[in-house]
């Protein structure tokens, strides 16, 4: 491997630390009643009774597996969702009855079509990954976090998908669930693997991960429940998805720059045009519209959570984002593109990027002050 394609190996080993091993089996103990109360006035106020979100969430599904359990080369466990099985059921007083809907509906485990030519596999990771058909074979978008999610992810999908090369690896930004699975990508890619990322993206992903790194992996024991063990009354769900895949972690460098809102490129015969929104969900991002399909790809920078705009890093300036919320809404009230998410399970697909835009907007305009 020479210097231009390399793995983080320092990444991998500073996201693991403190991260191995099973879950723990303790359990916390029932409900307060202040608890119980506070969580019967949130089933209260939502529609928890709309199966709209749920009809999105099967809608295009091709295949799933009979069971998912992802492990290491020593038979480490580092992603499953059989224990995520007692979801099945009703919220106990234990559980946030919003929380328990989205656990619910992120157990959703797949590979989906979004509209012909774009596909996508859900529930192998916490992020998504995106699969787009090219002329001479797949463009793939966001490899996940680590190495055995997305082999399993990419074995899966060629299952039932026409096993052709990748010829194109895009990374939508800097956060290691949309990177760090890159290596089994190459696995699979022709000589000449195009690799995409915005402006910047070396520089961020290596100091959040490898600088930051141990830092990061307290936020993430803390932000992730990594210590709750998974149970009605621990561990249920992160509210984007499912969990986080403690595996091996690698980055194989962009030969490919976006710098410019505006840019165009023209990835294995597909038309792409891009959006800079660096310094908003992610220190270094980018959003795109494919002409071909009329589908937008927004990143993170909407999804159906209020991800990122108040967690325990949280972003580095909220203006930027809802600044640039508000231009994608611009940029696609006219053309009414179809959605495609980078993560969590929903409505991609299932419904157009302006509705979901100007929802995330909202949302921004409620913990940010942002201009019209």
């Amino acid at each position: 491997m020479d210097g231009k394609q390399w793995v983080c190996g320092m990444a991998a080993a500073l996201l693991l630390v403190g991260c191995g091993g099973e879950r723990p089996s303790t359990e916390s103990g029932e409900a307060s009643e202040y608890t119980r109360a506070h969580n019967r006035r949130v089933a209260q106020s939502l529609p928890l009774e709309s199966r709209q979100a749920f009809d999105d969430a099967e809608r295009g599904l091709i295949a799933a597996p009979e069971s998912l359990t992802v492990t290491d080369d020593e038979g480490g466990v580092i992603w499953s969702l059989p224990p995520y099985a007692f979801l099945a059921g009703t919220a106990p007083d234990t559980a946030n009855p919003s929380l328990w809907r989205q656990a619910q509906l992120n157990n959703r485990v797949g590979l989906f079509e979004v509209i012909p030519g774009i596909y996508q596999l859900r529930g192998f990771d916490l992020a998504n990954m995106t699969l787009i058909r090219g002329s001479r074979g797949w463009i793939v978008v966001d490899p996940l976090t680590s190495q055995e999610t997305a082999a399993a992810a990419l074995a899966f999908a060629f299952q039932h998908l026409e096993a052709l090369p990748i010829t194109t690896l895009i990374y939508t930004h800097s956060h290691v669930d949309h990177f760090g699975g890159a290596e089994a990508v190459r696995r699979y890619a022709d000589e000449a693997l195009t690799i995409v990322a915005p402006v910047g993206f070396m520089k961020e992903a290596t100091s959040e991960n490898i600088l930051a790194g141990t830092a990061m992996v307290r936020r993430a024991g803390y932000q992730y429940g990594r210590n709750l063990a998974i149970s009605p009354k621990g561990h249920l769900d992160l509210g984007l998805g499912k969990s986080v895949a403690f595996g091996s972690v690698g980055l194989v460098p962009p030969n490919l720059e976006v710098a410019h809102t505006g840019e165009r490129h023209t990835l294995d015969g597909v038309a792409f045009e891009f959006q800079l929104v660096s310094g908003s969900e992610a220190p270094a991002e980018f959003t795109f519209y494919l002409p071909d399909f009329n589908a937008f790809c927004g990143a993170e920078m909407v999804s159906q959570t209020m991800h990122n705009l108040y967690t325990l890093r949280g972003p580095r300036c909220g203006t930027p984002w809802g600044g640039a919320v508000t231009s994608m809404r611009r940029l696609s009230v006219s053309r009414r593109p179809r959605s495609i998410s980078a993560a969590i399970t929903g409505r991609c697909g299932a419904a157009t990027g302006s509705d979901i835009s100007s929802a995330a907007r909202v949302t921004c305009i409620s913990l940010f002050t942002i201009r019209p």
